[in-house]
């Protein structure tokens, strides 16, 4: 690039994507700089300041640098036609012998024979006919000629830019305004620039179809959404997971102020995910909510919710009318609820809610628990006090009977929470297994031998994720949340061999995990 770049502008340097935020002198050296705020925060040193003087401010804090123009390496970007070219335009090989194609899920493991690979390169040469484009970490900065896009691949339906070096929302517009069909778009880990007041007539028209918007790791704001999905009458799917969102409010001086208008009552939005932010207030997002008025699924998982109370009352003495009253599934996994009354308030937010992320079997199994529970921790109470303390009491009692009375006679005796327990056998290892070849737990023990053993009782039903979770628990292991997803386990076999177990959501049952069953883990440094 012969000239400076601009504010805002994206760079990638040594395999890391940044936001150019200062362009000049800087007290003390010759020349210019630029000064970037990285995207990947540990390259960063500072938040723009040097000696005493701030030449810049960054989203996250010590995510900045300064860098010189000059810098080798650095890459401004490409055109989205010239990237969609690259990845889907393939010169053909005229050779009529089968080809040698790696399989990518095998990690270069397996190979084999291909017949008819220009058949499949000469189709995906015609990007007319292309629905679906990932053009994921493609180095996307630019728009191309204007009609140039729409002459070219006018038929794009889903289109996915995440990890480009798109500067603004300017930007896309341009790009998919030229995209008649488009439906769905990911901007996943971007940072783009909010749009001009100028610029108004380009988003309605850019935007006016799309269905569904993902914004996940970008840190956008609450705030700046509205601002954006403002231009998108059709929406009805908002992504805005991991974007270190601790608070939704407007007036919170954390949040970029809105250039324009709060959105007021949306129609369209049915679904907004929230996924591994911070939130912490349940009250605040439901206020938040209240401009979405055909909002069916929240998905709140991985935050940080400390409580759901009671719905606040009106002047009367009645309870006001919930911004959640049409919600029908709502995901709250992984966060800091303590009480069962954050379960029991649930209704009076939510009277429409009908779908949560567990089974019928694990539904089941959990009603029996919780009476379990509260008739071993609460023995003296009479059913009347029950009831106040836990709505669902009687409700439950009729469905699976009182925990210290026979079950009815429709459900079979054995059909209880302690005759599905089975016992697991956990050992932790000292050391990983390798990678590659067969491994037997024999000659892992000859190598460090594996500490005490310790046995869990749990249930066919349970997922890895939970079942990790009661491991570190029941050791006493002081992880975070992040230590404790990266436990690694594996399954000791018949012939003594470990099998990893890597799924997340699969349930033990399904990995084969029985009576018995013997189990190593190892955690990371």
């Amino acid at each position: 690039m012969a000239t400076l770049p601009r504010v805002d502008t994206r760079i990638s340097h040594g395999g890391t994507i940044g936001t150019i935020r200062f362009v000049g002198p800087v007290d003390g050296t010759r020349g210019e700089w630029l000064g970037v705020e990285w995207d990947d925060l540990h390259r960063g040193k500072h938040d723009g300041v040097k000696d005493g003087n701030r030449y810049f401010s960054c989203l996250v804090p010590n995510s900045g640098t300064f860098l010189r123009p000059s810098a080798s390496g650095i890459s401004y970007g490409i055109s989205f036609l010239k990237a969609l070219s690259s990845k889907y335009i393939e010169a053909l090989h005229a050779s009529t012998r089968a080809e040698k194609v790696i399989l990518g899920s095998s990690n270069g493991a397996i190979e084999v024979e291909a017949v008819g690979l220009d058949k499949i390169r000469s189709k995906l040469s015609q990007l007319s006919s292309l629905r679906e484009v990932s053009l994921d970490n493609y180095d996307v900065a630019f728009a191309d000629p204007h009609g140039s896009v729409l002459q070219t691949c006018p038929g794009i339906r889903g289109l996915d830019l995440s990890q480009s070096l798109l500067p603004s929302w300017e930007t896309v517009a341009l790009i998919v305004t030229e995209l008649p069909r488009l439906e769905r778009l990911a901007l996943n880990r971007n940072r783009l620039a909010l749009p001009l007041p100028s610029t108004s007539a380009l988003m309605e028209r850019a935007f006016r179809n799309l269905k569904e918007l993902q914004l996940n790791a970008t840190l956008t704001t609450w705030s700046e959404s509205r601002v954006i999905t403002a231009y998108m009458p059709a929406l009805e799917l908002l992504e805005l997971g991991y974007n270190r969102l601790r608070v939704l409010a407007e007036d919170n001086p954390n949040v970029t102020p809105a250039p324009t208008p709060p959105l007021q009552g949306n129609h369209s939005i049915r679904t907004v995910n929230f996924d591994g932010n911070r939130l912490q207030s349940w009250e605040e997002i439901s206020i938040a909510m209240q401009p979405l008025l055909a909002l069916e699924r929240l998905i709140l998982s991985t935050n940080e919710l400390q409580g759901i109370g009671q719905p606040p009352l009106s002047d009367d003495g009645t309870q006001r009318s919930s911004s959640l009253q049409n919600l029908k599934t709502l995901a709250v996994s992984f966060n800091s609820l303590r009480s069962w009354a954050d379960v029991n308030n649930l209704p009076r937010w939510c009277p429409k809610l009908e779908a949560l992320k567990i089974t019928s079997t694990e539904r089941a199994d959990c009603e029996r628990f919780y009476l379990s529970w509260i008739n071993k921790n609460e023995p003296m109470d009479d059913d009347e006090t029950r009831r106040t303390k836990h709505p669902r009491w009687l409700e439950l009692c009729k469905i699976h009977g009182k925990p210290d009375e026979p079950p009815p006679q429709s459900q079979v005796k054995q059909d209880t929470l302690g005759s599905r327990l089975f016992q697991v056998t956990v050992r932790q290892l000292l050391h990983p297994p390798p990678t590659a070849g067969r491994v037997t737990v024999a000659a892992l023990e000859s190598d460090a031998p594996p500490r005490d053993a310790t046995t869990l009782r749990v249930l066919p039903t349970m997922s890895i994720r939970t079942f990790r979770l009661k491991l570190v628990k029941a050791l006493k292991l002081k992880l975070s949340r992040a230590q404790t997803e990266e436990v690694r386990l594996w399954l000791v076999m018949p012939d003594s061999s470990l099998g990893e177990i890597k799924g997340e959501t699969d349930d033990l049952a399904w990995w084969g995990i029985e009576d018995g069953s013997e189990m190593v883990f190892f955690v990371p440094n």
